[in-house]
């Protein structure tokens, strides 16, 4: 299910750092990595791995600005494992990598509110 313009990744596939920047769908990274995924799982959480995953990347880049292309592939391979496994065990909510998670909405009121208020005495 990815995008026009999705690479066909097989095991003849060099795996080295040009290639890996011309990757643009989820499939294409896993196969790259050879990583097995389950494409229900990629189909649900697609969005949610990449930008996951691109997070990381950002992080790897600064944290190893002078690893050979083969030390930060190696790296890159990790951070997309993390990227997708931390969905089968966590919530895009609660990982709350979208703005639209890390904002604070202010016209809802929560059971917790609701609860607390009812607990206080009302002034006369």
């Amino acid at each position: 299910m990815g995008g026009t313009n999705q690479m066909t990744i097989t095991q003849a596939t060099p795996r080295t750092l040009t290639i890996f920047k011309k990757l643009t769908d989820a499939e294409d990274y896993l196969q790259f990595f050879a990583i097995p995924y389950d494409q229900d799982f990629v189909n649900i959480n697609r969005l949610h791995i990449l930008k996951y995953f691109s997070k990381l990347l950002q992080e790897v880049d600064a944290a190893f600005p002078d690893v050979t292309d083969e030390e930060l592939l190696s790296k890159y391979h990790m951070a997309l494992e993390e990227a997708y496994e931390v969905f089968k065990t966590s919530s895009p909510l609660k990982t709350k990598l979208f703005k639209v998670f890390q904002q604070k909405q202010s016209n809802v009121v929560t059971v917790t509110d609701l609860l607390s208020n009812q607990a206080k005495p009302v002034n006369s």
